[in-house]
């Protein structure tokens, strides 16, 4: 994957498979620390010891479509390239914590990418699950929360595309200011 917006659609989308009510991203990126850190948290089913154990491995994945899973192994080895690391907490029953980081400056770091589509993408995928967004600089924080929107459209449909392009756009915008400084 060449940018990590991709990866973070990609744990996503798994988040909610995994029948998550709420998935929460958050994004820090520090210059002063040097760091770029993703932390992608669900309330979804979970994963028991054993399968976090097998997630980093390509040749393992549960679905049943394919018979590799190159998503987190994928990130994995991203992160390591870049002098990062991935971890991941998980509970059955709970939900799942994936966190990792990379060396902001480092050579080899995939760019963060378009999050404007992504979040798009990801709340137009969203059923009965709500998304919490949050981009954290070394100056300013953004936040983006689908019940909040949700609050302010008062009933409108939150997919209609006029929305949905808005929410783009406002993510990219906000990405925008923030990594200006």
């Amino acid at each position: 994957m060449k940018e990590l917006s991709m990866h973070i659609l990609d744990i996503a989308m798994n988040s909610i498979s995994a029948g998550s009510k709420l998935i929460e991203i958050t994004i820090e990126e520090s210059k002063v620390r040097n760091l770029i850190k993703i932390i992608i948290k669900d309330d979804g089913c979970g994963m028991s010891d054993d399968t976090i154990k097998k997630a980093t491995n390509p040749f393992y994945t549960t679905r049943t479509t394919r018979k590799v899973g190159l998503g987190i192994p994928l990130l994995k080895e991203a992160c390591e390239r870049c002098n990062g690391y991935l971890n991941i907490n998980s509970e059955v029953g709970k939900g799942t914590l994936i966190e990792c980081a990379f060396e902001r400056d480092n050579i080899d770091r995939a760019p963060l990418g378009n999050m404007g589509d992504t979040v798009m993408t990801i709340i137009n995928r969203l059923e009965d699950c709500e998304l919490l967004y949050n981009y954290i600089t070394d100056e300013k924080t953004f936040v983006l929360s689908t019940v909040e929107l949700r609050n302010i459209l008062e009933g409108a449909d939150i997919k209609s595309s006029d929305i949905m392009l808005w929410i783009k756009e406002y993510v990219s915008e906000n990405m925008k200011i923030m990594s200006d400084y």
